[in-house]
């Protein structure tokens, strides 16, 4: 401020006086700028247009003549119909040039140009009716013609120096207006000179001013970031203790709905045993006893046959009484009668030992199992989903069981997984039908198991089936829990979850999803033979 002080001008006096010394020198020649500007745009505005327009004219007199001669060289009606298209425009062209300055079309070579043109036009229609009676050779000759040839000579060159007069024209206008804005530009440098050094005393002020602001502005840009870093690193905490929080809610929501899974099954598989052990011993009655009551009753037949062979001419009330109850229709039946109870026993003590199998889910220690059993007793559960209601038709089930021997596994956990994916499986196949129902279409459903040893330490199961599919876009959620593709209401989303656990963390195995849309799912499962006890 020392320097303002010396000059004897406050700040806002000097920067006054040196804009109104610099609105005195420039105003002026500003203004005398723009009206030479405005003089020579509008001088030059109708230049620039003619020559624009003599251009177009010359493109579309090279396109006519072309359109003329291609018409006579290949007889194609299409040249012909682009010649009647850009006539109009050539036509409207040169009105509006003619418009823009009369006075270059009513000088001697715009006269020649136009004589020119019409003879040309007139030969060029002459070929189009040459050509449209089938005389291409003579439409070729008119327009190779020394005729045509020279008047197309004389359009040309008459054109070509219309096109240099308006050039001419523009040259001169250009050196003028040039002329006009070196004299501006050296008046402009005086001026600069002028006030160059009554600017510097104006920047110097201003350097001055700037220089405090900007300390004190450092200085309060300085505390803000400190409080921002401040703010920053509490909203970094807070969003971590959220994201802690929410991860927490989600895993206690996660194991919460699978503890209740998993005691659901545990309940199940105790109310399976129940019933299996109770329903186990009357069975088991009854299968014994019929084996003595198939004894009996042989021994029974054998003695009444005796008694028939011996006795032949009995008692005729007797023989009344055998009618009536139809002696030998019984003898014939009753054996029948004993072997469809020996089956129908039979099959209820096969239901009551996959009961039996299938409801080990609460055990808490590993066992060597039979996998195949395990497979067997789950589809022997779900057998009536397998065999379809209401006109649905059977699932047929095939069983490629490789030799594999005991596993130690957690069989009611297996046996979970095997029900899960025979489940999922089911629903593809009957969604499938509904499918191949409504684009009349046969399909045959079926679900194949196939199991082998992938080597020495691990089991592969697989389970494919030829329904639905499942879209790429849902193969990576598979597994999520909660997701599901059924509607509302059929699945919790749960199954596959739980499977991949069972798999996965229990048995430390593998659990893969292959799929395609309209060509079914197949899960190959993968686990070891034993479990060391550092897993």
């Amino acid at each position: 401020m020392h320097l303002f002080n010396k000059l004897k001008f406050t700040p806002s006096q000097l920067v006054s006086v040196t804009v109104l010394l610099t609105l005195l020198l420039f105003i002026p020649q500003v203004c005398l700028n723009w009206q030479a500007y405005y003089n020579f745009n509008s001088m030059n505005k109708q230049e620039f247009k003619l020559q624009k327009l003599s251009d177009k004219i010359t493109y579309f007199d090279e396109v006519l003549t072309m359109s003329a001669r291609m018409n006579a060289a290949t007889g194609n009606v299409m040249w012909e119909k682009r010649y009647r298209q850009f006539e109009p425009e050539l036509d409207l062209a040169i009105q509006e040039a003619i418009k823009l300055a009369p006075e270059r079309y009513e000088d001697e070579n715009s006269q020649k140009i136009n004589l020119a043109n019409q003879q040309l036009v007139a030969m060029e229609y002459e070929s189009f009716d040459l050509v449209n009676k089938n005389q291409n050779q003579a439409a070729q000759l008119l327009l190779s013609s020394r005729k045509y040839e020279t008047q197309k000579q004389i359009y040309a060159n008459g054109v070509a120096e219309r096109n240099r007069n308006i050039s001419l024209g523009l040259q001169e206008k250009v050196a003028a207006y040039r002329q006009r804005m070196i004299w501006a530009i050296l008046v402009s440098t005086i001026s600069l000179i002028i006030l160059i050094p009554a600017w510097l005393l104006v920047l110097r002020l201003l350097q001055e001013y700037l220089k405090a602001k900007k300390t004190a502005q450092a200085a309060l840009e300085e505390t803000n970031s400190m409080l921002e870093m401040q703010v920053a690193a509490r909203t970094e905490k807070l969003n971590q203790k959220n994201i802690q929080l929410q991860q927490t809610l989600e895993f206690l929501q996660q194991t919460q709905v699978q503890l209740i899974q998993t005691e659901k099954m545990s309940s199940l598989g105790q109310l399976v045993a129940g019933v299996a052990h109770e329903i186990n011993n009357p069975v088991n009655f009854i299968y014994g006893n019929l084996i003595h009551v198939r004894e009996y009753t042989q021994k029974l037949l054998i003695l009444i046959n005796a008694y028939q062979q011996e006795y032949s001419n009995c008692n005729p009330e007797i023989n009344i009484l055998i009618e009536e109850m139809d002696l030998y229709f019984i003898i014939d039946d009753l054996p029948k009668i004993l072997d469809s109870m020996t089956i129908g026993a039979e099959r209820i003590r096969e239901l009551v030992l996959s009961l039996r199998n299938f409801s080990r889910l609460d055990e808490a220690e590993m066992k060597p199992v039979n996998i195949h059993e395990g497979i067997d007793s789950t589809l022997l559960i779900l057998q009536d989903h397998l065999k379809g209601q209401n006109k649905q038709q059977e699932i047929v089930v095939i069983k490629n069981y490789g030799y594999l021997p005991l596993v130690e596994c957690y069989a009611g956990g297996l046996n979970q997984v095997f029900m899960n994916i025979f489940i999922n499986a089911i629903d593809a196949l009957r969604q499938q039908e509904i499918n191949a129902c409504k684009d009349m279409k046969q399909h045959s459903s079926s679900i194949i198991i196939h199991t082998q040893l992938k080597n020495a330490e691990n089991v592969m199961i697989s389970i494919k089936d030829n329904g639905t599919g499942i879209r790429e876009k849902f193969k990576n959620k598979l597994f999520e829990p909660f997701f599901t593709t059924k509607p509302v209401g059929k699945g919790t989303g749960l199954g596959l979850s739980i499977s991949y656990q069972i798999i996965v963390e229990k048995h430390r195995g593998k659990i893969e999803c292959v799929s395609e849309p309209g060509k079914g799912t197949e899960f190959l499962i993968e686990i070891p033979l034993k479990h060391t006890a550092n897993i």
